[in-house]
């Protein structure tokens, strides 16, 4: 079992920028592929971005790449996503997930543990 912790997130103006986190309850943590996935009302959950177990990989949705970067201290069991440039469309509860088999997956059912998630909000 594995408990995800976010923080980080808050209501910032279009254009600005936020940093979430996602620490990890067990240091086993560092074997895993890592995600964030966002909602946003009305939606589903959709893909934003993955990290593989020692941060050589990573990949990103089409609508965040070059605005948003993952990254993991496995040291600390925390993974990271620096979210610049934000957009009023970025608005969406963020959560952070965990693939025990390290698939490198985009697919929500490849995830096997989550977060609460974080709300972020971006206003025009």
């Amino acid at each position: 079992q594995v408990q995800l912790v976010e923080s980080g997130g808050g209501l910032v103006q279009a254009g600005g920028s936020l940093r979430l986190s996602c620490e990890a309850s067990r240091p086993t943590f560092s074997r895993y592929t890592m995600a964030w996935f966002r909602q946003a009302p009305g939606k589903e959950r959709e893909f934003v971005a993955a990290i593989s177990w020692n941060g050589g990989l990573t990949g990103y949705a089409d609508s965040v790449k070059g605005r948003f970067t993952i990254s993991r201290a496995n040291a600390k069991s925390t993974v990271y996503m620096q979210m610049n440039s934000l957009k009023p469309e970025d608005t969406a509860v963020y959560s952070c997930a965990v693939d025990i088999d390290s698939s490198f997956s985009r697919q929500i059912y490849d995830y096997d543990y989550w977060g609460q998630g974080t709300q972020v909000t971006v206003s025009e």
